[in-house]
């Protein structure tokens, strides 16, 4: 009997212990985008350029020869924009050939806040560029997730997006 101890003992069922942890995760998320605008004011600016003209500033005492013009930053117009600084133009060789060219743009000013309201923004009209992104709007946007990681989006109106996730994590020690 002594002999068939160590050989029942090893025949016999064992029983193992472990232990087992599982954490679910849900996670939901809907957004709906707010509106904004990006506009980038056209700047002012001013140039001059010509052969056989003599050019000079202000008047009367205050002559400035061989100057040109330009933007005044210390005056601005009624849009806020500055005004131009006029230059005076004349032929050096009387009967030569002269040519001149001169522009100026008046830029847009100083801007008030924007307010955009019900997804539109009323803008001033602006020189340069002008991109509008409208808010979204909730329509039927709608979640639903379920303990069993079964998510359900219901699609909202432009500008809207809905996430939903489940992770389940199993461990055994």
């Amino acid at each position: 009997m002594k002999k068939l101890l160590p050989l029942i003992i090893f025949l016999s069922p064992s029983s193992a212990f472990a232990d087992i942890t599982a954490k679910y995760v849900t996670s939901a998320q809907i957004s709906i985008d707010s509106p904004y605008v990006i506009t980038n004011a056209a700047p002012s600016s001013y140039s001059i350029s010509g052969n056989n003209i003599t050019t000079s500033t202000g008047t009367g005492d205050s002559v400035v020869t061989n100057a040109i013009g330009g933007l005044n930053l210390g005056s601005f117009g009624s849009n806020g924009a500055p005004n131009a600084i006029h230059t005076n133009k004349t032929v050096t060789t009387a009967g030569s050939a002269f040519s001149l060219s001169e522009t100026y743009q008046a830029g847009d000013g100083s801007q008030s806040a924007i307010t955009p309201s019900s997804g539109i923004a009323t803008l001033p009209v602006l020189g340069g560029q002008t991109t509008v992104i409208s808010g979204g709007t909730a329509g039927s946007l709608a979640l639903t997730s379920l303990s069993s990681g079964i998510h359900t989006c219901t699609a909202g109106g432009s500008g809207t997006s809905c996430i939903g996730s489940t992770t389940v994590q199993i461990e055994i020690d």
